[in-house]
Formats: C-alpha cells, structure tokens, sequence
C-alpha cells in the first residue's frame, strides 16, 4: 500500500485490533504494517516509534466512554454511569490496565474524562481539593477492579502460545489452587457449595457493590461537612 493512501488515524485503529488480539508483548511496527497491507517504513512518516503509537492508541478508546448528563441529573448517577463505562472499556481493552503501569499515557481523550470526574465531584459538594481526591479514588477503583480479568486475558493468550499443554497445565494449577483454599475455613466453605472454577473469581456484581459503597462513603462525607 502506498505511503499516501496511510492515515494516523488508520494506523491507530489497527494498532488497537492488534493491541486486542495479542496485547503490548504482540505491538511491534511489522505485524502491524501486515494488518494495513503495508512496510513498517511507511508507518514510520506517521507513527515516530511504537512508545507514541501505545500512548495514541490508549487516548483513542476513551471516546467509547460517553460522557453521562451532568448538567440534567444528579452527581451520584453520572459518577455511577461514567464509573460503569470506563470499567467497560477497560475490560474491553485489557491491555490498557497494563499500559498504565509501562507507558507515559496522556491526551484530550483521556483529560477530557479526567476534567469530567472532577466536575461530577464538585458538584456533589466537595471542594476542589476533595474533588481530586474523590475522582482519584474512583479511578484507582475502577483500575484495581479490572486487574483481574485483564490476568486472565494476559494467562489465557500465554498459555495457548505454550502449545498443547497449556490445558493441562490450567487444570493442574486449578487442582492445586482448590487444595491449598481448602485449608482455609471461609474458603473451604465456599467451596463446598460452588464449583471451584466459578469461585476463581469475585462474585458478578462485585464491581458495583464496590462502587456503591465508594459512593456511599462519599456521601457520608458530604452529609458530614467533608469532615
């Protein structure tokens, strides 16, 4: 393909399929230069190395979050909604949690969700100090809250490139996982009543137990004065 017919854009959209179906260890300029039918050297005029194509592609997939109704309802339900949609995209996009903790990652997409989970914050009450307080703690909820699936999708992709065994391997380390949870009392109860592979992990609407009770400790604050 010629270097003319090649966007930012287009690159960036591939990056994220590719980013999707491999994670960071599967980015590098030539498998994603095979997915645009083109050379690594033409995604260079576009793309200077793949530190900016991570940084470009993680700004990118915060558009899919939309943005709730703040100005229409009321604080608690956008900070649900917006908490709910970023969690969303995350599972979605699992390589992203890791980019956090690996890559500078920084854009309008990503600020433009920044600026709002403050607006959400100050309008329930709090002064700007407590708003970033609250709007971080949110955040660093929701990330902690992803960690897990994104393990998973991380374990599952390295044990089916570790060829026929990796199935065994699975159900060997899950044996040995429900051995060692039966010497616990609280573990070995649950245990007994769920099949271990359901109770590998965290209950369905863990996440937005979580969520509610961050949100209800906010509002206790509030009711209290901020104290």
């Amino acid at each position: 393909m010629p270097r003319d017919t090649l966007t930012a854009d287009r690159i960036v959209r591939a990056a994220i399929e590719l980013l999707d179906d491999e994670g960071l260890d599967g980015l590098n300029m030539r498998s994603l230069a095979q997915r645009l039918g083109s050379a690594a050297t033409a995604v260079y005029w576009h793309i200077k190395n793949k530190d900016d194509l991570v940084r470009l592609a993680s700004d990118a997939v915060w558009d899919e979050v939309e943005l709730p109704a703040l100005d229409t309802g009321d604080w608690r339900t956008a900070a649900t909604a917006h908490a709910t949609g970023v969690y969303a995209m995350l599972t979605r996009h699992p390589w992203l949690v890791q980019a956090f903790g690996s890559h500078l990652l920084y854009g309008p997409g990503q600020a433009r969700h920044n600026d709002f989970g403050l607006a959400v914050y100050e309008k329930a009450g709090f002064a700007p100090a407590d708003a970033d307080r609250a709007a971080a703690t949110t955040l660093a909820f929701v990330l902690g809250s992803t960690l897990g699936p994104a393990a998973q999708v991380s374990l599952n992709r390295r044990l089916s490139r570790s060829g026929e065994g990796a199935e065994q391997a699975m159900a060997d380390a899950m044996a040995s996982a429900t051995e060692t949870a039966r010497q616990f009392p609280r573990l070995r109860e649950r245990l007994g009543t769920t099949a271990a592979t359901e109770y590998a992990g965290a209950p369905d609407d863990s996440f937005a137990f979580g969520l509610r009770s961050v949100l209800d400790g906010f509002e206790a604050r509030l009711a209290a004065g901020g104290a």
